[in-house]
Formats: C-alpha cells, sequence, structure tokens
C-alpha cells in the first residue's frame, strides 16, 4: 500500500511538471498555429503513439457500451469545454486573475467529491489548500500585472474550473473499471472529433497557409507526449489511488512549477514575494494531504454529505 501511496504521489507531481512545461511548447506552438489547431494535431499525436505502442502490448482495453456516454462525458468537460472556456475567458479577464480563478478548482473540488464519492475530507485539509491558493496568488500578483476583468470572461473561467471538477469525477469512476492508458487513449480519440469541426469552421483556411512549419514540431510533440499522454495517464492513476480531493490540489503547483521553468529556461527573475509565495504552495500542498493530526484527533471535522 505505501508503495502505491508512493507512486500515486510520484505521478501526480509528474502530470503537474508536464502540465506546467505545455505553457512554454503552447507558446512555441503559437508561433504558427492556432489554438484550436495546436489542440486538434495534439491530440492526432497523442492518439496515434497511445494506439502504436500500446495496442501490441494489450494495454488498450474495450470500451463497454455502457460506459461510451461516460467516456464522451470525459472528453465533454476536458479538453473540450475547459480549454474553450479558458481560452475565451482569458481574451476578457487579465492573465492574471484568470489563473487565481482557475487555481480555485481544489477548492471547490472537495465538495463536489463528498456529495458523489463520499470522499472524507477534513478541516485542516481545507485549509492546506486555501494556503496553497494563497500561495498561487502571490507568485502571479507579483508579476504586478493590471487586473481587469468582464463579468462574461469571468463566467467563462468558472466554467473552465467547473469543467475541470467535472472531468475528474467521472474520471474516477471510469478508473475503477478501465486502466489509465486505455481512459487517455479514448479520451483523446473522442476529442479529435469534438475539435474537428471547430478546426474546419474556424482555422483550416489559415492552417492551409501556414503550411509545415519545421519548428512547430518539437513542441507539437512534446505537448503531445507528454501534455496529452503521459501527463493525463498519471493524473489518473493519482486520481485512482489517492482520490480527487488529494490530487486536484496539486493543481496549485503547476503556476509555481511554470515559475521555476521559466527562470532557468527564460531568464525570468525569483523575487522573495515569488519565493514565499512558493514555498506557502508547497506548505499547503503537504497540509491538503495529511490524513490526520494526532494532537487535533478529537477536535477534527469530517465533511460528508449527510452528516
Amino acid at each position: 500500500m505505501k508503495k502505491e501511496l508512493i507512486a500515486a504521489y510520484i505521478s501526480v507531481i509528474m502530470a503537474m511538471t508536464f502540465w506546467s512545461l505545455t505553457y512554454v511548447w503552447y507558446k512555441m506552438v503559437f508561433e504558427f498555429y492556432e489554438p484550436i489547431t495546436t489542440v486538434l494535431l495534439r491530440l492526432v499525436l497523442s492518439s496515434l503513439i497511445l494506439v502504436i505502442l500500446m495496442l501490441p502490448l494489450n494495454q488498450l482495453q474495450k470500451i463497454k457500451l455502457k460506459d461510451f456516454k461516460y467516456f464522451v462525458l470525459v472528453t465533454l468537460f476536458q479538453p473540450f469545454l475547459y480549454f474553450l472556456c479558458e481560452s475565451f475567458g482569458v481574451k476578457f479577464v487579465s492573465s492574471t486573475l484568470s489563473a487565481v480563478i482557475i487555481s480555485t478548482i481544489p477548492l471547490f473540488s472537495p465538495f463536489v467529491t463528498a456529495y458523489f464519492y463520499n470522499e472524507r475530507v477534513m478541516k485542516f485539509n481545507i485549509m492546506g489548500i486555501v494556503i496553497s491558493i494563497i500561495g498561487v496568488a502571490m507568485v502571479i500578483f507579483e508579476r504586478n500585472e493590471n487586473v481587469s476583468a468582464t463579468p462574461l470572461g469571468i463566467l467563462l473561467l468558472f466554467l473552465a474550473v467547473a469543467a475541470g471538477i467535472g472531468y475528474s469525477i467521472v474520471v474516477k469512476k471510469l478508473s475503477g473499471k478501465y486502466n489509465s492508458i486505455s481512459i487517455v487513449t479514448y479520451h483523446n480519440i473522442i476529442g479529435i472529433f469534438f475539435f474537428l469541426p471547430l478546426f474546419l469552421i474556424f482555422e483550416y483556411n489559415h492552417f492551409t497557409s501556414t503550411g509545415y512549419a519545421q519548428k512547430a514540431v518539437i513542441p507539437l510533440l512534446e505537448l503531445a507526449v507528454f501534455g496529452s499522454s503521459f501527463a493525463f495517464i498519471f493524473f489518473t492513476y493519482s486520481i485512482k489511488k489517492i482520490g480527487v480531493t488529494k490530487s486536484n490540489a496539486f493543481t496549485n503547483a503547476i503556476p509555481v512549477l511554470t515559475a521555476i521553468f521559466a527562470f532557468f529556461m527564460l531568464g525570468e527573475t525569483l523575487t522573495v514575494i515569488k519565493m514565499t509565495g512558493i514555498g506557502l504552495v508547497i506548505s499547503g500542498l503537504f497540509l491538503s494531504q495529511v490524513k490526520r493530526m494526532p494532537r487535533l484527533r478529537r477536535g477534527r471535522i469530517y465533511i460528508r454529505p449527510n452528516e
């Protein structure tokens, strides 16, 4: 059991690492292709890679007809609705405030998972998530960006938050029946059919005029292999082993990891405020994962439905 827990935590950390790096890879690809085109290519490449590698190894399980609707629902939540709502929401809301809103996913997910799956979440777990979000805010707001927003933009971003939570809820249901590789492979294949109509309507002409861009190939492959394949496989595995709430808590590490990668790869500075925020995020993450505190055992309160 301890080995499984260690593997689960390593998996979720790896998933967050890959997702934080996607911001760097996206920036490279966006110099040549539009967002919907990028996501579609990312899903196509990821699906091909997973099928070619995993089918000979008999790692792809057949989908039962009664479960197909859940695979469609998973894909609808993420990447489809999450990507669209986040992308368009950022157009109407400053990137600073957008990142803070998205970072509330771990704050809301305990209440949703308590309702659907009866996951026990203690008050100090919630406190750890709140501390982590404060750390995220310190890392982000230190950039001194103007904070602007419109009601439509805020609504879209909170819809993205809802989609992110919905994805985690449905994935947990599927993870009890299918392995992580199967879930991610089918999730990516179905995602192609969600994005293809949008690509043909809005971005096909731009794609054909741009043509083959050699400099975009490597970051596209990195997005496909690490961002759309391994990251989702690792995240799905962690949800199965440690639950939705504890896995989602690690999403607060993404801005922190991005700041660290930006320091080494893009030459951005790490100020005292940023480092303090990083420390708060890490502290909050540890607190959000604790199962119990011996001295507070008598005073612990579980958040569960109908209690």
